[in-house]
């Protein structure tokens, strides 16, 4: 009898137990990071880590240390800090590790369950109990449906590795942008205090000529005001300036004395000439990891389709077996024991859910994953069209500013400047001369920094992960309208 037991409580046992075999380095601790690592590595050029114990946080923050205390960082060293140091890229990392473990979960057979139950304890003549049942319960659609589940959970895996790709190309993206909007606003303060100069110098003729009865009131006041405006406008670009230096700040996860970085006051110089950018929309759809992310829902979509489809008439069949431990007190005062071997099969009737409502549920996820795949398509196509719409018309103003407008207003100035020296024309007209200039330095700075964001967004639109990266519309910088002193 016992030999009968043993038998019965072990064959469902063995119905589970083959296991499907996992895909390599699926229970390493860095499952899957590598892909990640190399696909950012080949967009950005920078390296990405996933943290995971303190040694590794120490040694970046060693290394952050080194790359921006006290040190003027460039756009590279800003992107490279924020991949190494972002908190919620980290998070975005973990996600990955949890697919992986996922699969590994998919790929081991369902435990059993194990109930044993005692009748008549305490009974004084039959000892501690009169009788014990024990039972095994085991999930018959454990086995025929793994593969299939472990193939979904393979799927949502690699959706997962693609999905914190993109989240590594949005930070650089963003960081990139963050960089050059607080270098162009440092540089807009610039200007403007080589502007409050030749404000300053306007505003104290003007007092000068009014004491000695030369300039009336209201000519006084339109170049004090003039001056007065400027620097509230300074003001504002110094706040301006600190917020975008902040934003910088966040993106690359640094606090404490770690902010204690500069960044330069000029944007570089624009290029002569302007990369080749070839099939652009052929690059994007080639390189764009969003688009990928679209084609793996896709696939993991039609995986789970087929699951259901297996699943949709039984949804849970178990198998229960064990057996039955019973003891008698016979007439003569004997004990008789006895064991009675079970086995019980159970399973969902589908009398009301057949699994059509779950079939067609399946069927309209996967229209819904293919038409947005399709529109992902277009869009990305759209985008690669605009950025290279951008790149080349923001560089085409940009170099009318430095190679035409500038070079005008210099021979202006100059040309002013002899004048005043000849006493042809006042002092006043010489500085709306310098005014005018200077705001037309405003206007190139702009339009230099609007060339940048869109050479950034170029980027962001072959590999993924823009979000606006390519900057908004130009507009130029105005300075205060100051009114010339007529006398």
């Amino acid at each position: 009898m016992r030999m009968l037991k043993l038998t019965v409580i072990a064959f469902p046992l063995v119905l589970g137990a083959c296991a499907t075999a996992l895909p390599p380095g699926i229970t390493a601790q860095d499952a899957g990071f590598s892909l990640v690592a190399d696909k950012t590595r080949a967009a950005t050029g920078r390296k990405s880590v996933w943290l995971q114990t303190s040694a590794q946080s120490q040694q970046v923050a060693k290394e952050i240390h080194a790359l921006t205390h006290r040190k003027t960082i460039t756009a590279d060293t800003a992107v490279q800090v924020a991949l190494l140091n972002n908190r919620g890229l980290q998070s975005s990392y973990a996600a990955v590790g949890l697919s992986a473990a996922d699969i590994w979960q998919e790929s081991i057979p369902e435990n059993p369950i194990v109930s044993v139950g005692l009748l008549g304890i305490g009974a004084p003549e039959l000892g501690l109990f009169r009788a014990l049942e024990s039972a095994v319960a085991v999930n018959l659609l454990d086995r025929p449906t793994r593969k299939r589940r472990v193939a979904v959970a393979q799927a949502n895996f690699q959706q997962a590795q693609m999905q914190a790709v993109v989240d590594t190309l949005t930070l650089a993206a963003a960081t990139r942008t963050a960089w050059i909007d607080a270098v162009a606003a440092f540089e807009t303060v610039t200007l403007l205090n080589k502007a409050s100069q030749a404000a300053d110098a306007s505003s104290e003729l003007a007092q000068q000529l009014g004491q000695t009865g030369a300039l009336n009131r209201s000519g006084q006041a339109r170049e004090q005001v003039f001056d007065a405006e400027l620097a509230a406008q300074t003001a504002e670009a110094r706040l301006a300036a600190s917020v975008s230096k902040e934003q910088l700040t966040r993106l690359m996860g640094l606090w404490g004395t770690e902010v204690d970085y500069f960044v330069p006051d000029v944007l570089p110089a624009l290029p002569n000439g302007l990369r080749g950018t070839g099939a652009i929309e052929a690059q994007a759809l080639q390189n764009r990891v969003d688009l990928q992310v679209a084609k793996l829902s896709l696939a993991a979509t039609a995986q789970a389709y087929g699951l259901t489809d297996a699943t949709r008439v039984l949804t849970d069949l178990e198998v229960i077996a064990g057996a039955e431990l019973e003891r008698e007190v016979e007439e003569d005062g004997d004990t008789e024991t006895s064991v009675l071997p079970q086995v019980e099969l159970e399973f969902q009737i589908p009398i009301y859910d057949s699994g059509k409502a779950r079939m067609r549920k399946a069927e309209l996820s996967y229209l819904q994953a293919a038409n947005s795949l399709a529109e992902t398509a277009v869009a990305v196509r759209s985008e690669a069209r605009v950025a290279e719409t951008k790149y080349r018309g923001t560089h085409a103003i940009a170099k009318q500013y430095r190679d035409v407008v500038l070079p005008l207003r210099r021979i202006i100035n100059e040309e002013s400047l002899l004048a005043n020296n000849g006493m042809i024309t006042s002092t006043f007209e010489l500085l709306a001369d310098v005014r005018d200039g200077l705001g037309s330095e405003l206007n190139a700075a702009e339009a230099k920094h609007q060339f940048w964001l869109a050479a950034a967004g170029l980027d962001a639109a072959i590999y993924g992960g823009g979000g606006g990266a390519g900057g908004g519309d130009a507009g130029g910088i105005e300075l205060a309208a100051g009114g010339g002193a007529g006398h």
